[in-house]
């Protein structure tokens, strides 16, 4: 018999969800590997820390994503997280679900269990909603989701500009109806980050059937023909095994995890063989089908020292830090997006299709998010459902190199469309007349930016990831699908991938709900799985 039930390979947060969920049997056996370190950081815990996170030597794998004649040939940022909790240890903290469209769209796929009205509940369980539970909405969860801590009056006016040119105010956009504008709701506790690694793991850390181990980099799967008995891992340069009765978890994430897959010789047989690992199963989807959120950033200028950046600064700085340990509010307890925004881009549409996160903050550096010296505010607009697609292979036979990531964006006409009229909309709403007394110019893209071809110009020059990647071990049933819909891999027994990656299409907004959503009901079926192979054993 081997040491444990299940291995689980990423600790992130798909990971962290799964260890919590199957040690609830006090009989049943988990092995949880992190290749990164613990999270114990300050700059984890205090909301605005996600700055410091972006490009973290320690908590980040600060991935790149390859140059592309579509982006102007940029190397884009692609951060994540490298500790327990993964990327929900250094993201946005952001809760958002997503559109019943989305999973409704992943059940007429062909996936049984995954339309809305079957995932809901997997939604409800996993969170305590501060404002109380609804048929939508649940509590007593692990998960805490509050609303911002504080509000803001550039906030207040930009939602309301946003009424006044048309689109309606929504006070919960995760009860199944996104469209409008209003304030987020987060991942925190008491101004605290709520990672998966808070709210799922530390309650559970001390369970005798569940064991974590940090520093652990898994080189491969072990197979015995079609199946997976076990993975190869080192510690701190030391090589070891542990292998498995059950079943072995991919949870890596959507960057990683096909990595993990194919230097285990799972994959596309000629990619395997270019570097030198042997083909132990043909799955041509792994790493295929990549989706993400591409987004440009605007900003302008504001007239009134009340932004963050001057909040920010020397004695303001000294008086938010006191406000926040005092309080758990100000400055400090705030995230990426503080406003958000759904709205459609064209008529005849079913549902939003674009993002809006707004801020009273502007950045010298998207991605390292260093704050301009004077008064600024941020619109990020993002298309929820983009065409494009791309692929995230390996570039070398050894383990923990940065894979190949090429996004493709905007290489689909409807995505470049819907970037251009999202842009086009948040210069509309900053135009409005009731932000007159705040805006003095936009700064980025500018008054001279006007035409079809100079905003998509501006779009290529300038446009990140908004580190929403999915999709490239997706569920299905297709040739190019590499789980089918209880997450088994296809064609080798014993393994599962429950994560990020397993998501058909791009949900509509970001992805650490959704994710969580997944692992919830991942173990689940894991649970069912084993229980009806103990019946059909008897």
């Amino acid at each position: 018999m081997a040491d444990w039930d299940y291995v689980i390979v990423g600790g992130g947060s798909a990971g962290c969800v799964l260890a919590n969920r199957l040690t609830e049997d006090p009989s049943v056996k988990v092995l949880l590997l992190e290749a990164g370190p613990a999270d114990k950081s300050m700059w984890i815990d205090i909301p605005a820390g996600f700055t410091k996170l972006l490009n973290h030597k320690t908590f980040n794998w600060n991935f790149e994503m390859e140059a592309e004649e579509g982006m102007a040939n940029r190397r884009i940022p692609c951060p994540r997280g490298r500790t327990l909790g993964g990327s929900s240890s250094i993201n946005g903290m952001l809760y958002v679900r997503g559109q019943p469209l989305d999973y409704d769209t992943w059940g007429q796929l062909g996936n049984r269990g995954w339309s809305y009205s079957q995932i809901l509940p997997y939604f409800k369980k996993s969170e305590n909603f501060e404002r109380g539970g609804d048929d939508s909405r649940g509590t007593g969860g692990p998960l805490n989701v509050a609303d911002m801590c504080d509000t803001h009056e550039l906030c207040d006016a930009f939602i309301d500009a946003a009424a006044a040119s048309g689109y309606p105010k929504n006070k919960d956009y995760n009860n199944g109806n996104q469209e409008g504008f209003g304030y987020y709701q987060v991942t925190m506790k008491n101004g605290k980050r709520q990672s998966t690694a808070r709210a799922f793991l530390d309650p559970v850390r001390n369970r005798p059937n569940l064991r974590i181990e940090t520093d652990a980099l898994v080189s491969n799967i072990i197979l015995e023909g079609k199946r997976a008995v076990g993975v190869a891992y080192s510690v701190l340069g030391q090589k070891r095994e542990a292998r498995v009765n059950r079943e072995v978890i991919v949870s890596c994430g959507s960057v990683q995890s096909p990595g993990v897959l194919e230097h285990s010789g799972i994959g596309q047989p000629e990619l395997l063989r270019r570097h030198g690992i042997e083909v132990k199963h043909e799955l041509k989807g792994v790493g295929e089908n990549y989706g993400d959120h591409f987004a440009p950033r605007m900003n302008w200028r504001v007239k009134l020292p009340i932004t963050l950046n001057e909040q920010t600064r020397g004695l303001k700085l000294v008086r938010e830090i006191y406000k926040y340990y005092a309080t758990g509010r100000g400055a400090l307890a705030l995230t990426a997006g503080v406003v958000f925004g759904f709205v459609r881009t064209r008529p005849g549409l079913d549902a939003p299709d674009m993002q809006f996160h707004m801020a009273h903050a502007s950045y010298d550096a998207a991605q390292k998010r260093l704050l301009e010296k004077e008064p600024g505010m941020t619109v990020v607009i993002g298309q929820c459902r983009p065409d494009s697609r791309g692929s995230i292979h390996i570039k070398s036979a050894t383990p923990g190199v940065e894979p190949a990531i090429r996004p493709n964006f905007l290489s689909a006409q409807i995505d470049r469309d819907a970037t251009v009229a999202g842009m086009q909309i948040a210069r509309k709403i900053v135009s409005h007349p009731s932000l007159e007394k705040y805006i003095a110019f936009e700064n980025k893209p500018g008054k001279d930016v006007n035409s079809y071809d100079e905003w998509l110009d501006y779009a290529r020059q300038n446009g990140q990831t908004t580190y929403h990647v999915v999709g490239t071990c997706k569920m299905g049933s297709d040739p190019m699908a590499v789980v089918d819909d209880r997450l088994r891999v296809h064609g080798i027994a014993g393994l599962r991938v429950i994560d990020a990656s397993i998501m058909p299409t791009v949900p509509s907004g970001n992805t650490n709900a959704p994710t969580i959503m997944v692992a919830e009901k991942g173990a689940d079926m894991i649970k069912e799985d084993a229980k009806a192979g103990l019946k059909a054993a008897a």
